[in-house]
């Protein structure tokens, strides 16, 4: 196992992942903006258990939401037509990365985690989207910017498919600054259902090492409210 030096940024060679469990890279270091950039740049994420150092990951496959790949359900299509919700970017990423935190039991958000985070959105690199309902935060997501990626870290609801609505809203906003793709890490059962499958981890850097140092127009990050496209009113 790779010990992270505290006085250092770099990673080993993802290459060098474990196979079991599925991508685990190096263990320590601290989660300040400097490694979370450093770590996502070469395609790696932090993720551990409350009383653990931190794990650092690039696992094999990689799961993703391709561009034009999005699957909207028939059901969702019908709450999208209904504006239920007010959807905005870069509004409240402290509330929004304190409510992922609290979303169940046992989650890897604790405080030195949403610090780091916090550093890198007030670096410009982590965003939040909201749902609204009224002046209520319902739902909402975080994640990083990584040139023309965005990689997903976590998501929230307080009502019916409110970080659906966000989600998808955000989706067609990354789209319209030539957004390449979300990265979703692991696969499960939610992220499947949007249309989100695991392509292999060299398929992955291949699309990160393309895209990562064009950076994307800054306009796409401006705290603002953002709509559904035309074709869902």
């Amino acid at each position: 196992m790779y010990q992270l030096d505290d006085d250092s940024y770099l990673f080993p060679p993802v290459s060098e992942a474990m196979r079991e469990p599925n991508g685990l890279l190096a263990i320590g270091g601290d989660l300040s903006s400097k490694r979370l950039q450093a770590a996502y740049y070469d395609g790696i994420f932090p993720w551990f258990n409350p009383g653990e150092m931190p794990l650092w990951w690039s696992p094999d496959p990689r799961a993703v939401l391709m561009v034009g790949e999005l699957h909207i359900s028939r059901s969702m299509k019908k709450v999208l037509k209904k504006q239920t919700y007010r959807i905005t970017v870069n509004h409240a990423f402290k509330q929004v990365i304190e409510a992922c935190s609290v979303r169940q039991e046992g989650t890897w958000i604790l405080p030195e985690v949403q610090a780091g985070y916090l550093a890198l959105h007030q670096a410009g690199m982590a965003h939040s989207i909201e749902a609204w309902y009224g002046d209520k935060l319902v739902g909402g997501l975080y994640g990083v910017n990584m040139g023309h990626l965005f990689c997903g870290e976590s998501m929230f609801s307080r009502m019916n498919d409110a970080s659906k609505f966000a989600f998808i809203t955000f989706y067609f906003h990354f789209l319209r600054y030539n957004g390449q793709l979300f990265d979703c890490q692991v696969l499960n059962h939610h992220t499947a259902s949007m249309g989100a499958k695991e392509i292999s981890r060299r398929d992955f850097l291949h699309i990160l090492y393309r895209w990562r140092d064009k950076a994307i127009d800054p306009a796409c990050w401006i705290p603002q409210s953002i709509e559904i496209p035309p074709i869902f009113d």
